[in-house]
């Protein structure tokens, strides 16, 4: 499934001035090309775009259209986004001619999300972030959904793996190494890193 082009509504659903339909994957630009004719766009660029029936060439909208070639996107891979007027009519055409090709599929609730941290766009705790971000109903949600995104909470783990490390290799050095000549303290170390972790 990672090797189909996905694409779905990025913003939100229902009328609206302006929606967004992101579309990730090999197929992308291919897909561009297609229902806008533009097949060598400027990257990161808006182009002023029609999405046109292929077989009829009607024109369904005129609106803008972005390309962020890969690595260099949220998901690591070709992505382009087609930023529409928010006719539900508009949209269900638009989706109807992007799922006609047998390459591309509507993608999953996280998709994109998954596909960002299986690229290593993204760490755990920044996807998460993400997702509670969208979430976030209070200021403090979105407060701490920012930290998590900025790698707040990963850097705090990184430290307590960091710690943890420390008293394991002192821990096991004192084990080891009983009957040797170690420094002295090497049992009050361990208990101070332990220490620190449970503060």
């Amino acid at each position: 499934m990672r090797d189909q082009t996905i694409f779905a509504l990025s913003s939100g659903a229902g009328k609206a001035g302006i929606a967004v339909i992101r579309v990730s994957g090999s197929e992308a630009l291919l897909t561009l090309g297609r229902l806008t004719g533009l097949t060598s766009p400027t990257k990161r660029r808006a182009h002023r775009v029609k999405i046109t029936k292929p077989e009829t060439m009607e024109i369904i909208d005129d609106g803008l259209a972005l390309y962020f070639p890969a690595p260099n996107s949220f998901t690591g891979e070709d992505v382009v986004e087609f930023h529409l007027h928010g006719s539900r009519a508009v949209l269900k055409e638009t989706s109807s001619l992007l799922i006609q090709d047998p390459k591309v599929r509507l993608a999953e609730p996280g998709e994109f999300t998954r596909r960002a941290f299986d690229n290593g766009k993204l760490d755990l705790t920044a996807a998460e972030g993400l997702a509670d971000l969208v979430n976030a109903e209070t200021s403090a949600q979105r407060r701490q959904a920012q930290r998590q995104i900025r790698g707040e909470l990963a850097n705090l783990y990184g430290g307590w793996r960091e710690r943890l490390l420390r008293a394991i290799a002192l821990f096991e050095a004192e084990i080891d190494f009983s009957d040797e000549d170690l420094p002295s303290g090497l049992r009050d170390q361990v208990d101070k890193v332990v220490e620190i972790l449970e503060a």
